[in-house]
């Protein structure tokens, strides 16, 4: 076999372990190690030491240490001790924990269930008020956490037993509640476009940028599903009575407003405008945003020291899985391109002459595909970087290809039959609420996924406007 052709041997085994079920990071590290020592396999450099020995002389314990440290001598454990020393050290994510913290502290900090109930009462007279209410919580909560699972979850327990109540339909209440729940890891300050720069190398602070106006569309496409289906099927969404949203006199509401929806508000824009107007980088944002959220816990009454250590337990955890992903992609990508792979599928799909469109589209639906099998880090860390040295050659700017990809990741979470909102849902809804309901309900969000990302390719300057404007070209 040829270097090339072992390369994608490697790549065809990393996909059936990961089917398979084992752990990515891991089985990413084992395999470039294990196709790294034949790739960097030079006898000559490894066993020099071992040859001068005179084996008349030598003692058993001496030859087998000196082979020992010979076998140990593969340039792939240099490269394993080096792309760690990168990984660790790389500033870019040095943002990620400190996001990741701020996130678990206002999950806790007990400011959802004031939020959802003003939004809900402020809203009352707008058609589908209630599904409104829900997905403007999930979009805020979602963007202040960043973290699917949590808002899905914790949402599922406060809003969908509310608007069952109010006799919305279970799968409209189901697919708002899983559509909102995914939106964190698009709108900044986004932990995934954290990793897509440490990944390309665009700059975190442009990703930013360029997301912004992205996911407020998508944000409006929503909400304008949610406002449309209520007033064309009044049944799916009907008007709350004053028994399920009271009226409440306009200064109680503000003083509600005041004390629920602006902290938080606060809060996601001092730390996204501090980074677009280059009042911190990304790092001291994050550190701002982290700070915030401890002094929002208090303010609420809800920091405890059991809360702060699960949320400093969480962070850790979440970040390490983060950074040995990083690692395992980092071997395993230099093992691949060092056999020839990367340039294997550069030639080949150079050679399907496609135009720009093409193979944004290919990409796309790739990255489409991979997203029922895999969470978004892994195929951001994984899988992008293949594509990443092909967007030079079909003349694709890698800020837009990084704000598509965003955009394809909801659907990750909103396609069946792996939709993992839905699961999240299932989890924790009452049990009349039945998985094909929770599908059907994601469908018409899942389309607005889609048009979003043809708006996005339509109008581009949606991802460059704000860039442009910002910091020039």
């Amino acid at each position: 076999m040829t270097e090339p052709q072992i390369a994608l041997m490697m790549l065809g085994v990393f996909i059936c372990l990961v089917f398979l079920g084992f752990p990515i990071a891991f089985t990413l590290m084992a395999l470039g190690i294990g196709f790294g020592y034949y790739a960097y396999f030079d006898a000559g450099r490894m066993w020099r030491n071992f040859d001068r020995l005179d084996p008349e002389i030598a003692s058993w314990w001496e030859s087998t240490s000196t082979w020992i440290e010979g076998f140990l001598n593969n340039r792939v454990f240099d490269l394993f001790i080096n792309q760690t020393y990168t990984v660790m050290s790389n500033e870019v994510l040095t943002a990620v924990p400190l996001f990741l913290f701020m996130g678990y502290i206002v999950e806790r900090a007990n400011i959802v269930d004031r939020l959802f109930t003003t939004l809900n009462i402020a809203s009352k007279n707008v058609p589908g008020s209630m599904g409104v209410a829900a997905l403007v919580t999930c979009a805020l909560f979602a963007t202040a956490t960043g973290i699917v699972g949590a808002v899905v979850t914790l949402m599922g327990l406060l809003a969908l037993p509310a608007m069952l109540k109010a006799r919305y339909e279970p799968s409209f209440a189901a697919g708002i509640i899983c559509a909102g729940g995914t939106l964190g890891i698009l709108i900044p300050p986004s932990i995934m476009l954290i990793v897509y720069a440490a990944a390309s190398g665009v700059s975190i602070v442009r990703l930013y940028a360029g997301a912004l106006l992205p996911g407020l569309v998508l944000v409006g496409l929503y909400l304008t599903y949610v406002v449309g289906r209520s007033i064309l099927q009044p049944s799916v969404a009907p008007r709350p009575t004053k028994d399920e949203v009271p009226d409440v006199p306009l200064g109680k509401l503000l003083w509600m407003l005041f004390t629920s929806f602006f902290p938080l508000a606060v809060l996601i824009l001092s730390v996204l405008g501090s980074i677009l107007f280059g009042l911190a980088t990304p790092t001291e944002a994050a550190a701002i945003g982290a700070l915030g959220g401890m002094v929002l816990a208090v303010i609420y009454r809800a920091m405890t020291f059991q809360r702060l250590r699960e949320s400093v337990y969480l962070t850790v955890r979440t970040t390490a899985m983060v950074c040995w992903l990083f690692v395992g992609s980092y071997i395993f990508s230099s093992v691949f391109s060092y056999l020839g792979g990367e340039h294997l599928i550069s030639e080949f799909v150079s050679g399907l002459d496609l135009t720009p469109v093409q193979f944004l589209i290919l990409a796309q639906l790739i990255i489409f595909l991979l997203g029922w099998p895999l969470e978004w880090s892994e195929i951001i860390i994984i899988f992008v970087p293949i594509f990443l040295p092909l967007l030079e050659i079909f003349g694709v700017d890698p800020l837009f290809f990084g704000i598509l990809v965003a955009l394809n990741l909801q659907t990750s979470f909103l396609t069946p039959p792996m939709a993992m909102s839905a699961y999240y849902l299932k989890g924790i809804a009452p049990p009349e609420v039945r998985l094909t309901q929770i599908f059907k309900g994601i469908m018409p969000f899942l389309a607005m996924v889609v048009v979003s990302m043809v708006l996005v390719y339509i109008f581009p300057n949606l991802v460059f406007g704000l860039p442009e404007l910002f910091y020039g070209r």
